[in-house]
Protein backbone atom coordinates (compact mmCIF):
# COMPACT_ATOMS: atom_id res chain seq x y z
CA UNK A 1 0.00 0.00 0.00
CA UNK A 2 1.47 3.21 -1.12
CA UNK A 3 1.96 5.40 2.15
CA UNK A 4 2.31 8.59 0.33
CA UNK A 5 4.92 10.43 -2.14
CA UNK A 6 7.94 12.25 -2.54
CA UNK A 7 8.60 15.04 -5.00
CA UNK A 8 11.66 14.28 -7.10
CA UNK A 9 13.58 17.92 -7.17
CA UNK A 10 11.94 19.10 -10.66
CA UNK A 11 8.22 18.27 -9.62
CA UNK A 12 8.83 19.89 -5.95
CA UNK A 13 10.49 23.43 -8.20
CA UNK A 14 7.17 22.65 -10.29
CA UNK A 15 4.56 22.96 -7.96
CA UNK A 16 6.45 25.71 -5.95
CA UNK A 17 6.95 28.34 -8.89
CA UNK A 18 5.65 26.65 -11.90
CA UNK A 19 2.74 24.29 -11.31
CA UNK A 20 0.77 24.37 -14.64
CA UNK A 21 4.34 22.22 -15.33
CA UNK A 22 3.39 19.45 -13.48
CA UNK A 23 1.30 16.59 -15.61
CA UNK A 24 -2.52 16.70 -14.37
CA UNK A 25 -2.07 13.55 -12.50
CA UNK A 26 0.93 14.92 -10.68
CA UNK A 27 -1.13 17.85 -9.64
CA UNK A 28 -3.74 16.15 -8.26
CA UNK A 29 -1.23 14.06 -6.45
CA UNK A 30 -0.27 16.76 -4.51
CA UNK A 31 -3.33 18.20 -3.84
CA UNK A 32 -5.51 14.85 -3.03
CA UNK A 33 -4.89 15.36 0.84
CA UNK A 34 -2.28 12.32 1.03
CA UNK A 35 1.01 13.05 2.64
CA UNK A 36 3.56 14.41 0.36
CA UNK A 37 7.23 14.60 1.37
CA UNK A 38 10.52 16.18 -0.12
CA UNK A 39 13.31 14.59 0.54
CA UNK A 40 16.18 16.45 2.44
CA UNK A 41 18.48 15.52 -0.77
CA UNK A 42 16.00 17.77 -2.82
CA UNK A 43 17.21 20.96 -0.68
CA UNK A 44 21.32 19.80 -1.13
CA UNK A 45 20.69 19.27 -5.40
CA UNK A 46 18.81 22.60 -5.31
CA UNK A 47 21.32 24.47 -2.96
CA UNK A 48 23.88 22.80 -5.22
CA UNK A 49 22.67 23.83 -8.82
CA UNK A 50 21.76 27.63 -7.45
CA UNK A 51 25.61 28.19 -6.09
CA UNK A 52 27.17 26.35 -9.54
CA UNK A 53 24.63 28.57 -11.85
CA UNK A 54 22.44 26.02 -13.16
CA UNK A 55 19.19 27.20 -11.02
CA UNK A 56 19.88 30.76 -10.67
CA UNK A 57 16.49 31.80 -10.18
CA UNK A 58 16.30 29.43 -6.64
CA UNK A 59 17.75 32.31 -4.59
CA UNK A 60 14.48 33.15 -3.14
CA UNK A 61 13.24 29.86 -2.67
CA UNK A 62 16.17 28.67 -0.83
CA UNK A 63 16.06 31.96 1.59
CA UNK A 64 12.77 30.41 2.50
CA UNK A 65 12.68 27.09 2.15
CA UNK A 66 11.13 25.68 5.14
CA UNK A 67 8.80 28.38 5.45
CA UNK A 68 7.85 27.45 1.45
CA UNK A 69 7.54 23.94 1.77
CA UNK A 70 5.27 24.95 5.20
CA UNK A 71 3.10 26.28 3.32
CA UNK A 72 2.69 24.12 0.79
CA UNK A 73 1.96 21.38 3.13
CA UNK A 74 5.13 19.03 2.37
CA UNK A 75 6.60 16.85 4.58
CA UNK A 76 10.37 17.14 5.15
CA UNK A 77 11.91 13.29 4.71
CA UNK A 78 15.43 13.56 6.12
CA UNK A 79 18.35 11.37 4.81
CA UNK A 80 18.94 8.30 7.01
CA UNK A 81 21.63 5.61 7.04
CA UNK A 82 19.51 3.24 5.64
CA UNK A 83 18.86 5.03 2.62
CA UNK A 84 22.54 6.20 2.09
CA UNK A 85 23.15 2.30 2.12
CA UNK A 86 20.40 1.09 -0.10
CA UNK A 87 21.06 4.07 -2.44
CA UNK A 88 24.65 3.25 -2.44
CA UNK A 89 24.10 -0.57 -3.24
CA UNK A 90 21.15 -0.43 -5.74
CA UNK A 91 21.81 -2.34 -8.65
CA UNK A 92 21.89 -0.44 -12.31
CA UNK A 93 23.47 2.58 -13.94
CA UNK A 94 21.78 5.15 -12.63
CA UNK A 95 24.53 7.34 -11.46
CA UNK A 96 22.53 10.78 -10.52
CA UNK A 97 23.11 10.50 -6.49
CA UNK A 98 20.31 12.78 -6.00
CA UNK A 99 18.17 9.95 -8.30
CA UNK A 100 19.68 7.39 -6.31
CA UNK A 101 18.72 8.43 -2.84
CA UNK A 102 15.39 9.79 -3.53
CA UNK A 103 14.61 6.16 -5.12
CA UNK A 104 16.09 4.19 -2.17
CA UNK A 105 13.78 6.71 0.05
CA UNK A 106 10.90 5.52 -1.97
CA UNK A 107 11.77 2.03 -1.71
CA UNK A 108 12.30 2.12 2.25
CA UNK A 109 9.01 4.67 3.00
CA UNK A 110 6.73 2.71 0.54
CA UNK A 111 6.30 6.16 -1.18
CA UNK A 112 5.46 6.57 -4.83
CA UNK A 113 8.03 9.29 -6.89
CA UNK A 114 6.09 12.21 -8.62
CA UNK A 115 8.84 12.88 -11.54
CA UNK A 116 8.72 13.05 -15.32
CA UNK A 117 11.83 11.35 -15.03
CA UNK A 118 11.76 7.42 -16.42
CA UNK A 119 15.35 7.23 -14.83
CA UNK A 120 13.04 6.01 -11.93
CA UNK A 121 11.42 3.08 -13.50
CA UNK A 122 14.71 1.14 -13.61
CA UNK A 123 15.35 1.81 -9.79
CA UNK A 124 12.86 -0.02 -8.62
CA UNK A 125 10.13 1.98 -7.44
CA UNK A 126 6.58 3.63 -8.22
CA UNK A 127 6.32 6.96 -10.20
CA UNK A 128 3.46 9.17 -10.87
CA UNK A 129 3.59 11.44 -13.24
Amino acid sequence: MNSGYLLDTHALLFAAARPNRLSPKAHAAILSGSRVYTSSASAWEIATKHRIGKLPEAGGLLLNYRELMNEMGLLDLPIYTEHALLAGSMVGDHRDPFDRILAAQARLENLTVISADPAFDALGVRRLW
